[in-house]
């Protein structure tokens, strides 16, 4: 499977490709912002046709092109319901500082189709299985995107992934070292330690883990290394999550 990505103009928020191969469709996931130029050129260079956008979670820094990618290549947006209004008025997931620091820089971004995404959802687009699942904690309505074994080494792949693992895109849910914050409007921390214990947890050690920002990873380090998995591991039904992280 190929995957291919670059790095949005805004916080630095990453956007990827996945397809089978070369000269074949493929789904753009997370496009933020400034986006839409570098994808063409990495179409492009791939020989890659658009079937779908599919978006993690509501926040503008992996939205705000959705509407022109979908409108330039004609192709349909897939969002949780319950993150689907961040859409329309991008400024109501973020903090008041944030508002006051972009101003009027808020463009909505919802394209003309938009369909929903629901745990537990199968989706069969340019030629992959993509399972959804939902991960609610750092908006109500984020998801994973999981494929299952990709054949070959990803492009960029990330250190310690095993050739034919499986791929979950994480969104603002779980970092290299660090989790998604939970203090911005619709965050829960009890929601999150629940994804993180219940759904990030649950996934086999060698799964790479293509996350909203930074680095690629692997389960595997995070579930040895990252202080936020270790503390849901040891966490009971009390939510032991602060607000200091990244995302």
């Amino acid at each position: 499977m190929l995957i291919a990505g670059l790095t949005a103009e805004l916080f630095a928020a990453n956007c990827y490709v996945l397809a089978l191969a070369d000269g074949m469709p493929c789904v753009v996931l997370d496009p933020g912002v400034g986006v839409t130029d570098p994808l063409g050129d990495l179409l492009r260079q791939h020989n890659l046709t658009p079937e779908a956008v599919l978006l993690t979670h509501g926040h503008f820094d992996h939205t705000a092109s959705a509407r022109e990618i979908c409108e330039r290549w004609e192709v349909p947006a897939y969002i949780h319901p319950a993150d689907r209004g961040q859409l329309a008025d991008p400024a109501s997931g973020v903090s008041p500082d944030l508002r006051a620091l972009i101003g009027e820089g808020f463009i909505p971004s919802e394209p003309e189709t938009v369909c929903d995404l629901r745990d537990g959802q199968v989706l069969r687009i340019a030629g992959l299985d993509l399972t959804v699942a939902h991960a609610p904690g750092h908006t109500p309505g984020s998801v994973l995107v999981l494929t299952g074994a990709a054949e070959g080494a990803a492009e960029g792949a990330a250190e310690g992934a095993t050739e034919g693992a499986a791929v979950c895109c994480s969104g603002d849910v779980l970092f290299a070292g660090s989790v998604g914050r939970t203090d911005l409007p619709g965050g829960d921390p009890a929601a999150m330690l629940a994804t993180l214990r219940d759904t990030i947890l649950s996934l086999d050690d060698p799964t790479v883990v293509l996350p909203g920002h930074g680095p690629r990873t692997t389960i595997g380090r995070q579930r040895a290394g990252n202080p936020f998995l270790q503390e849901a591991i040891m966490a009971g039904p009390t939510p032991g999550l602060g607000t200091e992280h990244r995302g």
